[in-house]
């Protein structure tokens, strides 16, 4: 006889006892530590959304500057579901990189602008810069985006 040990994917507890069945067919599981509260959960899920490995990577994505259709169209899961955990983790996300900003002083930064057939001849400059502004509510309240990627590096 194997055993196989369980692992609760909210709390890492081990007190885990099986809870039925889905529609499926597939075994439910239910965690019995405190700290869980009797969260029931699959070792494999139908629907890629609702695994753990998934809500990592769609955070990871919008962070750099990925698409909600983009993201939902790579991790083969809806973009409904791709809106959703992104305003899960709205409050633990920030949209400026705001220890740069108070270290950073606007004299400190320099820009080249080269036409994109000379920046070719040029070595070591290959960066893209792309702008986008709306209306956030009204429009007395003008955002701007401002999107610039290091080809070398392929961070944002």
């Amino acid at each position: 006889m194997i055993m196989q040990v369980l692992h609760c994917p909210h709390c890492q507890g081990t007190d885990i006892i099986r809870h039925g069945t889905t529609r499926q067919g597939k075994q439910r599981y239910r965690c019995q530590e405190n700290a869980c509260k009797g969260r029931t959960f699959l070792l494999e899920y139908t629907y890629a959304g609702h695994s753990a490995g998934v809500k990592q990577p769609i955070i990871d994505m919008a962070m750099n500057a990925s698409g909600m259709r983009d993201t939902a169209r790579v991790l083969h899961v809806s973009p409904t579901t791709v809106i959703k955990e992104l305003k899960k983790k709205e409050p633990e996300l920030q949209p400026v990189h705001h220890a740069v900003l108070t270290v950073l002083h606007p004299k400190q930064v320099e820009v080249d602008i080269w036409r994109s057939d000379e920046l070719a001849v040029r070595r070591g400059l290959s960066s893209e810069l792309d702008e986008m502004w709306s209306f956030v509510q009204a429009k007395a309240h003008p955002r701007w985006l401002w999107h610039a990627i290091d080809h070398h590096t392929g961070k944002v």
